[in-house]
């Protein structure tokens, strides 16, 4: 590729006039090279039919023209003054550069420049040799494709997918543990039959048109790919709960069912699927694979053309989802929850500032089920509303429960958004108030940033009620959503939470460290207190210490915990802080 390659070479070059004049024009004629020499003052004095051939100018088009007339855009000044400083320190420039065709499409090529001089060392010429790079690096991104893409089918092959798997979970680990993602293991339905029968090249058929139909379902940060001889993978990116990931499958099924006509003749197939969910199922990408393998096999066994999610104890399939609203029915029914309550310890008084309140379920037939199963659930189906009612009253018991023993620690409670946009929200939380007898004050309303974002008059007007009525309000999980500290001045908010995914990482990243402490001031010059939840680690804290948040919640202190359980970590802790003040 390199027309010179060191000083020896450059020096046969520049002693090139020794020749005869014949030989040298018969080589400047006939090289595949494309040749451009200019005087001294770097005006097109000749150029060679591979110049014409490569550029799409004719010779009489560019010459008496600066080479200026090539360049394609792509390369800003300070390139082309470094490239003639090297010039004229050492007399040749060679690399990589982009220019510009006569028609307007850009090339790259490699280019090599050198000075030539007369006997007493002066520039009398600049001569440019050239070598158009487009079908090298036509062939090189060919090349690259073939050994990340299904020859057959043209989606990602079992390498690209794992690579680009584990690029997601890397980028996913830091952003937000809230995030999930579904995998899909696909198997098509007795293909080795179908496959002997109509012969391997309808069977390939059948593959090309199934991957087709999968990427018509897919967005562009999803990604599929053959992982198998008849068997597909898919990754579902940025999904909000199972739900959404049994449709996509119950999508998948469909369109795959839809008759195929191959070589003149419907042909009817079917697939099974399995399904993972990261990151409740595994962190790796080689986990998730494992489990949506045993989750289709599960599926094939148990009736063909379905689907099945990965289960451990119970089978969290289709038909968990069915009971699951049977029983989050009754369960709000007959008001079956309990109310744990986490701490949260003021840093400079280390005294308990308040409580958390989260909710909690234990069914007979689910056993204990995860609030991120049953509230995203709850939203969906609008059951939150009730349940959010629940927890209202509950958290009024409770400060009653605590005031008996002469506590009085304002409770936070979780709003859904939407509860939250309720024409009658106002009026139901004064009612479920009213009817314990139960001031505001007692209380803190937390909403997640994407609830306020809106900055609707209706938003603020309730923002500024709610404030009016005695509650105080803070931002949950800041950091997750649009992450603006500007548009919280139109809010009437008193305290700030930082999302436990920025302190989980902020003993070790410094970017994330940055980001707290940039919040944590501007906070606090926007009059509003800072709460750092998810805190683990004694570092963490002199870490938070050291930038002046002001409250800290997370197992470091303690566990949420159910209220007999609270009296006494809150008896322990005023022993344990007793003078400390």
């Amino acid at each position: 590729m390199n027309v010179v390659n060191d000083r020896t070479s450059f020096d046969k070059l520049n002693s090139i006039s020794n020749y005869p004049t014949a030989l040298i024009m018969k080589i400047f004629e006939n090289v595949s090279e494309g040749i451009m020499i200019t005087d001294k003052y770097k005006k097109i004095e000749m150029v060679n039919p591979a110049f014409e051939f490569v550029t799409g100018y004719k010779r009489d088009e560019v010459i008496g023209k600066s080479p200026a007339v090539l360049q394609s855009g792509i390369h800003e000044l300070p390139f082309y003054i470094s490239m003639w400083e090297k010039i004229r320190q050492d007399g040749i420039w060679q690399g990589e550069i982009w220019n510009r065709r006569k028609m307007g499409d850009i090339y790259p090529e490699w280019l090599t420049i050198f000075g030539v001089t007369n006997d007493e060392g002066e520039i009398t010429n600049y001569c440019g040799i050239f070598t158009d790079l487009s079908e090298r690096k036509i062939a090189e991104h060919e090349l690259k494709k073939r050994l990340v893409t299904d020859s057959l089918t043209d989606v990602s092959n079992r390498f690209a997918y794992i690579e680009r798997m584990n690029s997601l979970l890397e980028s996913t680990s830091t952003i937000s543990h809230s995030v999930q993602h579904a995998v899909y293991v696909l198997d098509l339905d007795r293909f080795k039959i179908v496959n002997d029968t109509l012969g391997h090249a309808n069977g390939d058929a059948i593959l090309v048109e199934t991957a087709k139909r999968i990427q018509s379902l897919l967005k562009n940060k999803d990604i599929v790919a053959r992982y198998g001889s008849d068997e597909f993978i898919i990754t579902l990116t940025n999904v909000k709960n199972e739900r959404e990931a049994t449709s996509f499958a119950e999508q998948i099924i469909s369109v795959i069912e839809q008759p195929m006509n191959i070589d003149g003749q419907d042909i009817f197939i079917s697939t099974s699927i399995g399904i993972s969910m990261h990151p409740k199922d595994g962190e790796t990408a080689e986990e998730l694979i494992h489990c949506a393998d045993k989750a289709m096999s599960y599926s094939k066994k148990n009736g063909r053309s379905g689907y099945a999610f990965y289960f451990d104890e119970l089978q969290t399939d289709s038909q968990r989802v069915l009971l699951l609203d049977a029983e989050l029915r009754k369960a709000i029914e007959n008001q079956e929850f309990e109310l744990y309550f986490q701490p949260k310890i003021e840093l400079e008084k280390q005294g308990i500032q308040g409580l958390e309140a989260l909710v909690r379920w234990n069914n007979k037939k689910l056993g204990f089920v995860s609030p991120a199963e049953f509230i995203p659930y709850a939203e969906e189906t609008g059951l939150i509303i009730p349940l959010s009612e629940i927890i209202f009253n509950k958290a009024c018991e409770a400060v009653i429960e605590l005031q008996k023993y002469g506590k009085n620690l304002p409770i936070a409670i979780n709003v859904s958004s939407i509860h939250f946009k309720q024409q009658n929200f106002l009026e139901s939380i004064q009612s479920i108030l009213e009817h314990h007898g139960t001031p505001a004050n007692n209380f803190e309303i937390e909403v997640t940033e994407r609830t306020v974002m809106n900055s609707s008059a209706e938003t603020v007007s309730k923002l500024v009620r709610l404030k009016q009525l005695g509650f105080r309000i803070s931002i949950d999980d800041f950091g997750t959503g649009y992450s603006s500290l500007s548009y919280l001045v139109r809010f009437p908010l008193d305290c700030l939470k930082i999302d436990r995914s920025f302190i989980q990482h902020i003993s070790s990243l410094d970017e994330k460290q940055a980001v707290v402490d940039a919040i944590i001031q501007m906070s606090h010059r926007l009059k509003m207190k800072v709460v750092a939840e998810g805190v683990e680690q004694a570092q963490q804290v002199d870490i938070l210490r050291k930038m002046n948040c002001d409250i800290i919640q997370g197992y470091y202190y303690s566990k949420p915990l159910p209220m007999h359980e609270l009296l006494e970590f809150i008896k322990f802790w005023e022993i344990e802080h007793q003078g400390r003040k």
